[in-house]
């Protein structure tokens, strides 16, 4: 089992040239905050997860959280490393400084939340939580709520959960039967809600639920929902965490992955109700909770390339070490010298790059969206909605592909959980499934933001795409990623026209072809973000650059990315034009 150390050359390079981090900062009046802040942060960061967080995470696999006759107890080791995580102050990296918050850019908040998901997943689900909540209360919240609840959730002294789900309502949560019952300036909440992460734990004095639920004359379906701040303990009137509120943890599930994140069936009003506090106004709370929703999906986005990132370190490190074979002088050869062995990590090695310039390009598009003006700060606010399926869904079902190969590196000792390559690929198959699967990813892109527009947004993306297909046949030696560029790119103007002229023609066309339009679109933008890069890296050679390994090696990545990975776009397009006739063909009683 390999130690994680963080990739923190990669991340540095893609913020200086891909995101353009420096004038990011510049536009948004950071006149402290520049590049050598940000590296000097990811650098410390990577430290802290490597040297605190990461040798928990076997351990939380096999000893994870437990119900107890007091509530959920978490993973031995995780508390001391939690409240060293508050005390160096990573929590409050994004938020606000007027509720404690240093005020950094997102996208850096982004590349050190990547150390967090790579150290231990299923543990940085708890402050992945608390940011979504953090920001739900920020964007919505009165005054009031603000002051009493935001300092100590931008701390990290307490923590956040997000709940949506009950028995009866997953994805349709129109469903909802969870009822709050107005009570002088607060509300009685009573209902169930299920998959709740890091519901219940010891680790912080305090927890706050945010909870949606129905008013008494809330109209029905999804404009009905209201949200509310449900705390598990009361506070006194300094603010501080006293009576237990009637809102408890009543089971944990028992899953195939992340065993150390308690998923929790949340319990309010056994007793009689659970206390809540309205956030925003009645019959909002869906369009509120969505501040949450987009924050998560970007961050599962990013969980998904975490885990690949970790899987691909162990399969490097087991394939140099492990002895398979015998020379003709007797020497014995590792495996990473085969070349099907090699084939699998550049693949590995190829997608993981690819993820991490989407994931932080896709950050700093957020921020953009922030500080820009007028039609900039539309546009922003376009491609952050275009990229934000993408990141969900297609970094999550490659980090399945990444860490399936992780263990075939492996071969058989890949099969064995001790040597740790098998709980990377258990702890990603839920990535494709929370905050919306992929399916539903896949709906949103082809529905809300692609034939809603006409495409626009996706048309704006592809004209830089070919923009980038130019840089490449400018430059010396990357002719060949040209040609496959420009092809991935044709194709993806094939399969969009498609899209739009056939795609409101059928009640099942869009959602007939949108998991491959999806992917397609994933595999593009993952292919135009690697051949920028080897633009940037074939240029920096020329001037006598000191990192020339890295820079070779990054351009080698994108060669392979364009050979071995841009190809799939064609197999999409084919599969896409087909359209829905034999999915839909055999008739429901024939499965």
């Amino acid at each position: 089992m390999s130690e994680y150390q963080h990739p923190y050359r990669d991340t540095a390079f893609i913020l200086q040239h891909l995101v353009e981090f420096d004038q990011l900062c510049a536009d948004a009046g950071l006149t402290e905050v520049n590049q050598e802040l940000a590296d000097a942060i990811v650098e410390e960061a990577g430290r802290f997860g490597s040297e605190v967080w990461a040798p928990l995470n076997f351990v939380g696999d096999q000893n994870g959280a437990r119900m107890t006759e007091n509530g959920v107890v978490e993973t031995e080791g995780y508390a001391d490393a939690y409240q060293a995580f508050v005390e160096n102050g990573w929590p409050t990296l994004t938020f606000p400084e007027d509720f404690g918050g240093q005020a950094l850019p997102n996208v850096l908040g982004t590349a050190v939340n990547e150390v967090w998901h790579s150290a231990n997943m299923a543990f940085a689900l708890c402050p992945m939580l608390t940011q979504g909540a953090t920001e739900a209360i920020l964007h919505h919240g009165s005054d009031e709520l603000k002051e009493t609840w935001l300092p100590k959730l931008v701390s990290g002294e307490w923590t956040g959960t997000m709940n949506l789900t009950e028995p009866d309502a997953g994805s349709d949560l129109a469903a909802i039967k969870t009822r709050a019952v107005p009570e002088g300036d607060h509300y009685r909440i009573t209902g169930q809600k299920i998959f709740i992460t890091w519901g219940d734990h010891q680790m912080t004095p305090n927890i706050v639920h945010l909870v949606l639920a129905r008013l008494p004359d809330a109209p029905a379906g999804v404009k009905g929902i209201s949200l509310f701040i449900v705390p598990k303990f009361l506070l006194d009137d300094q603010g501080e965490p006293a009576e237990l509120n009637d809102a408890r943890c009543v089971s944990i599930e028992h899953k195939l992955g992340i065993h150390s994140s308690p998923t929790c069936t949340m319990s309010f009003g056994d007793e009689g109700g659970a206390i809540g506090y309205l956030v925003g106004e009645p019959n909002e709370g869906l369009a509120y909770m969505f501040t949450m929703m987009n924050h998560a999906r970007q961050t599962v986005g990013l969980q998904g390339l975490a885990i690949a990132e970790r899987s691909y370190q162990q399969a490097v490190a087991y394939a140099k070490e492990r002895l398979q074979g015998t020379r003709k002088d007797g020497s014995k050869i590792p495996i990473i010298e085969f070349p099907d062995v090699r084939r699998m990590l550049m693949q590995m090695r190829a997608s993981v790059e690819a993820m991490r310039a989407l994931a932080l390009v896709a950050a700093a598009e957020t921020d953009r969206s922030h500080y820009a003006t007028d039609d900039a700060q539309a546009i922003s606010q376009e491609r952050v909605e275009l990229y934000t399926p993408i990141v969900k869904g297609w970094l999550t079902e490659l980090a399945q592909e990444v860490t399936y190969l992780g263990i075939q590196v492996h071969g058989g000792m890949g099969f064995v959980e001790e040597t740790g390559a098998a709980q990377h690929a258990r702890d990603a198959r839920i990535l494709t499934i929370y905050e919306g699967t992929t399916g539903i990813q896949a709906l949103d892109l082809i529905g809300r933001k692609t034939l809603k527009n006409s495409g626009q947004g996706m048309t704006r993306l592809l004209a830089e795409v070919e923009d980038t297909c130019k840089g490449l046949e400018a430059t010396d030696g990357l002719q060949d990623l040209a040609k496959a560029l420009t092809a991935a790119l044709s194709d993806t103007r094939t399969a969009l026209a498609w899209i739009l002229d056939s795609g409101a023609q059928s009640p099942h066309a869009a959602g007939a072809v949108s998991n491959a339009y999806l992917m397609l679109c994933g595999y593009l933008t993952g292919g135009w973000l690697m051949s920028k890069q080897a633009i940037i890296a074939t240029e920096n050679l020329k001037t006598g650059a000191d990192n020339s390994e890295f820079l070779s090696a990054k351009i080698i990545t994108a060669r392979f990315y364009c050979e071995h990975l841009l190809p799939r776009v064609k197999a999409y397009t084919e599969t896409l034009l087909k359209g829905e006739s034999s999915l839909m063909a055999l008739p429901v009683d024939q499965f």
